[in-house]
């Protein structure tokens, strides 16, 4: 398997659902660690996950199943690890066993709340890993259409370009495509935003705005990423139009599987912000990224991001959907 080795999915959601199905086309056996044994128990007896991706069988017998987190590391050399960003810290925090010089692919799309970390950055300082070690999979692409095997693309960044092609060697086929990049930082930041954004679509979708006024916003929201992204990560040779940006952000906003669209929209049509969230079946990354990112500028980054402060607003100080976007027409060019 070169240099990875024996590779473990960590989650056991929907976006590790499908990574663990690409996975398994070129790996002989992976490593599946679940938090909940219950879960484990009824994957092996229906052979497929019974809460996430249902329809997506797999060959359980080339599959090691463990709930215990330690185990997982210890087996495998490579940690795919996707899981909600609310979760990650807890789920991390529970690793006590070296993996200083393991592979890590971060699929989380999200920050880390509480210390505001990208997932890289918190596997870096908190557990001594290196950056020639430290991978992200940027979209765009929705596990649902994964799944589906429709024609997809990921975005693979690494700082070590022979490690980022070989994981992509082991996820892609014929309806999965990839690219290869180096900026980790920036890819990890932009599906923060992208989710934020989406929020702010799906608000607008919901108040019925109008397609008009949604391409306004998406085109603006494209740039007010350029901005923060280039401001907390600069890379001269960055070109925000590529997939893992400009892209993710179109099927994120736009997409009828997008979770914080749907969560947005729920919020347009006159839903509590409370009411949305008990509403959804899964977690919208984008409440929390609100507000790491809005921590993270107002504490230091200092960038214009009118869109972030308007989604701000109506999350975390209960302002009117309605009048929060009204407050920010005029600054869209």
């Amino acid at each position: 398997m070169g240099s990875l080795g024996k590779i473990a999915v960590i989650g056991g959601g929907s976006w590790a659902t499908a990574l663990a199905k690409l996975l398994m086309r070129n790996c002989d056996r992976i490593v599946w660690y679940m938090h909940r044994q219950d879960r484990i128990d009824d994957f092996i007896r229906y052979r497929h996950n019974p809460v996430y991706l249902s329809d997506v069988s797999f060959d359980i017998e080339r599959i090691d199943f463990t709930s215990d987190i330690n185990e997982a590391c210890r087996q495998a050399d490579t940690l795919v690890v996707a899981v909600p960003s609310p979760y990650f810290k807890g789920i991390a925090d529970g690793i006590t066993v070296d993996i200083a010089d393991k592979y890590i692919v971060s699929a989380v799309k999200g920050i880390v709340p509480d210390v505001n970390m990208i997932v890289t950055d918190y596997f870096s300082d908190r557990f001594g890993c290196t950056d020639d070690h430290l991978m992200v999979i940027g979209g765009p692409c929705h596990a649902e259409e994964v799944a589906l095997e429709r024609l997809s693309y990921l975005t693979i960044g690494c700082h070590n370009t022979a490690n980022s092609r070989e994981f992509a060697s082991l996820i892609a086929s014929a309806k999965l495509k990839t690219i290869i990049s180096s900026d980790v930082a920036g890819i990890e930041y932009g599906a923060v935003l992208k989710n934020v954004y989406a929020i702010a679509a799906g608000i607008v979708n919901g108040m019925k705005a109008g397609d008009n006024f949604m391409a306004m916003l998406v085109c603006n929201a494209i740039r007010e990423m350029r901005r923060f992204v280039d401001a907390v990560s600069p890379m001269p040779d960055r070109d925000i139009d590529r997939s893992a940006y400009l892209g993710d952000l179109l099927v994120t906003a736009y997409s009828k599987f997008s979770r914080n669209h749907n969560f947005g929209s729920m919020i347009g049509k006159g839903y509590s912000v409370k009411a949305a969230m008990m509403e959804m079946a899964m977690v919208a990354e984008g409440y929390y990224g609100t507000k790491c990112i809005h921590e993270i500028n107002v504490s230091g980054v200092h960038v214009d991001m009118p869109i972030l402060d308007c989604v701000y607003s109506i999350l975390y100080d209960s302002r009117s959907a309605r009048r929060a976007i009204d407050s920010i027409t005029d600054t869209f060019s």
